[in-house]
This record gives C-alpha cells, sequence and structure tokens, in this order.
C-alpha cells in the first residue's frame, strides 16, 4: 500500500511537471528561460483610486484618496511569490487614527496565461478632488470626506496568443528573460463585485442645498462580468532592457442595487443592451534584468465604467510598483552552463 502510494505522488508530480512545461513552451530565440529556482526581492508599491459620481444634469463629485505607500520585502519559488509589506504611514506613526486600507493580491504569470485575484478595501482619507456643476461661496476643492468608502474583489484571467515569442513573465515577474521585441493579441474574462457607501449629509451644507436628487444614494453595489480583447508588446530598446505595454478594451454587463433596491433586470433587449458598459485594462512596464539580477517598475491600471440615464459612475484604481531584486540557486541542467 505503501509503495502504491509513493507510485501516485511521483506520477502526479511527474504530469504536473509535464503540464507545467506545455505551458512554458517558448522559442528560445526570443525568450531566455529563468535558470533560477528561487529570488529575492525588494519593493515599493504605490495605491491610486480615484471615483467620479455624475448625474444626468451634468452635475459631478471625484473622491480620491491619498496615494498609499508600501514597502515590501518577497522570496520568490519560480512562479510564485511571497512576502510582506508594510504602510510607510503605519511604520513612522502617522496612519493609525485613520481607519486601515486592505489589499490582497495575487498574480500568476505563465507563458500562455495569467490570472489576477484582488480585494481591496478603502480607508477613510477621501478628499474631494473636484466637481462640477455647483454655484458655492468658496472652494472645496481637496477638503476632507469622510463619507466614502468601497471595497472591490475580483479575478481578471486572459489568454495570450503568441506565447511562444512573447513574454508577460519577463515584464511583470522577471522569471524570463524577453531577447528580441514582439507583440501579441490577448484575450480575457473578468469578474468582479463592487461596493459603494456614500454620505452626502457629508458634504458642506451648500453643496449638500445643490445636490442632484441622483447623487443622493447611500451605497451601490454591483457585479461586473466583461470580454476583453486586446494586444500587449514588448520592446527590447537596449541589451537587458525591456519595456511593456498592453491594453484591454472590455465589454462588460453590470447587474446592480441602489440603495438596496435593484435596479430594473434585463428582461427585454433594450434594457439588457442598456446594461452593456465599456471598461478597460491597462499594463506597463520596464525592467532590467540580466537573468541573475533585476530593477524595474510596473503600473496596473483597472477602470470601470458604469451608466444609468440618471446617473453615472466612473472607478479607478491601480497601483505602481518599484522593485529590485537577484535570482538565487542554479538549476539544475543550467549548473554546468556558463551565463
Amino acid at each position: 500500500m505503501t509503495d502504491g502510494i509513493v507510485r501516485s505522488i511521483k506520477f502526479t508530480g511527474e504530469e504536473i511537471k509535464k503540464a507545467g512545461a506545455k505551458l512554458n513552451t517558448i522559442d528560445t530565440t526570443y525568450i531566455s528561460p529563468n535558470k533560477y529556482n528561487l529570488a529575492f526581492m525588494l519593493e515599493q508599491s504605490s495605491w491610486y483610486e480615484h471615483y467620479r459620481l455624475g448625474s444626468n444634469d451634468g452635475q459631478s463629485l471625484n473622491f480620491a484618496p491619498n496615494i498609499n505607500t508600501k514597502l515590501g520585502v518577497y522570496f520568490g519559488w519560480r512562479w510564485i511569490f511571497l512576502g510582506l509589506s508594510f504602510d510607510i504611514k503605519d511604520l513612522i506613526g502617522k496612519g493609525k487614527e485613520k481607519a486601515p486600507r486592505k489589499e490582497i493580491v495575487f498574480n500568476l504569470y505563465s507563458a500562455k496565461f495569467g490570472v489576477d485575484l484582488y480585494y481591496r478595501k478603502t480607508g477613510s482619507d477621501f478628499k474631494l478632488s473636484s466637481y462640477e456643476k455647483f454655484n458655492l461661496s468658496q472652494s472645496y476643492t481637496n477638503t476632507q470626506f469622510n463619507g466614502f468608502q468601497s471595497n472591490i474583489k475580483g479575478l481578471n484571467a486572459y489568454w495570450i496568443f503568441n506565447h511562444k515569442r512573447f513574454s508577460y513573465p519577463a515584464a511583470y515577474s522577471q522569471s524570463t528573460n524577453q531577447r528580441k521585441s514582439c507583440g501579441s493579441l490577448l484575450a480575457g474574462f473578468s469578474y468582479s463585485q463592487h461596493n459603494i457607501s456614500f454620505d452626502h449629509t457629508q458634504l458642506p451644507e451648500e453643496m449638500q442645498q445643490q445636490l442632484s436628487p441622483s447623487l443622493k444614494f447611500h451605497s451601490l453595489r454591483y457585479t461586473d462580468y466583461n470580454l476583453s480583447v486586446g494586444y500587449g508588446y514588448n520592446w527590447v530598446f537596449a541589451r537587458n532592457c525591456l519595456l511593456n505595454i498592453s491594453l484591454l478594451p472590455a465589454i462588460a454587463y453590470k447587474k446592480a442595487r441602489i440603495n438596496d433596491q435593484p435596479t430594473q433586470s434585463g428582461t427585454d433587449w433594450a434594457q439588457w443592451i442598456r446594461d452593456i458598459n465599456f471598461d478597460l485594462i491597462t499594463r506597463a512596464g520596464i525592467t532590467w534584468n540580466n537573468s541573475k539580477y533585476y530593477v524595474g517598475a510596473s503600473l496596473v491600471l483597472h477602470t470601470y465604467d458604469y451608466r444609468k440615464p440618471t446617473f453615472s459612475m466612473t472607478n479607478s484604481f491601480g497601483s505602481l510598483r518599484i522593485y529590485m531584486g537577484f535570482n538565487f540557486w542554479k538549476k539544475k541542467e543550467y549548473r554546468e552552463k556558463k551565463e
């Protein structure tokens, strides 16, 4: 019985290894494989958010929190990175009075496909960044506003068609090296849940008096399903240097509840069409990587658009990472080979 279990485990391991090899088949003329098993990385990351609320009469409110910056230490094994990150304000004792933000992100970049899983909850440091169609006695731009909260959770999955010559991991996980410039068509699916709470009574008094009725809601919850098709390009502009830019426009279907009441369901084609909106996922990365040592930066930005006849909301969030690190413990098949 013990021998049977051992054989089963060995067989499963071999099958997983074969599947991994198939998922990461590459053209070595364009891409150099990762030669190491482990990696160490230091990272500074900044988190950006913006929300725009609009009414059918052109009135709008824009909210954005202060940019959140963290420092992180990570260890990686091939595809997987694990580590800890710390808010700089918490480290210096200036963030204790604010409601904490929460962010959990998991990214998987293989040669053929990628997956992003994320959960984000805002803190309490939003500001009224701008507004339109108000007749006010003074300016309230960049004033503190504690009546806005949001959390988002979701999944992005995408397929890379020209995976043998175009490498996402080279730009975003430093596990391969792009040697020649190349692009690829990308296609993806995304699912996300958005929960927004808004207390308009915390706006300045004269702004409350002029506020459009459609903006006097207290909660908006919507689920977003979208399909995207886009393009990514890796430009090798110097030895070991790579710049990636990719855009994935998406057509999205949204089901919503405003003030805990469902909006009209799509029981006919006209209503179903009105529930369709457009989203956008943007990625950009620049890196220097000589296989052992690497340094770089990357930006990932998600933009969601929700529109109804009397109300609209555009919410964007993104992260900017600046990192440096090194790979070590060379794989067995490369130990006898020169760099």
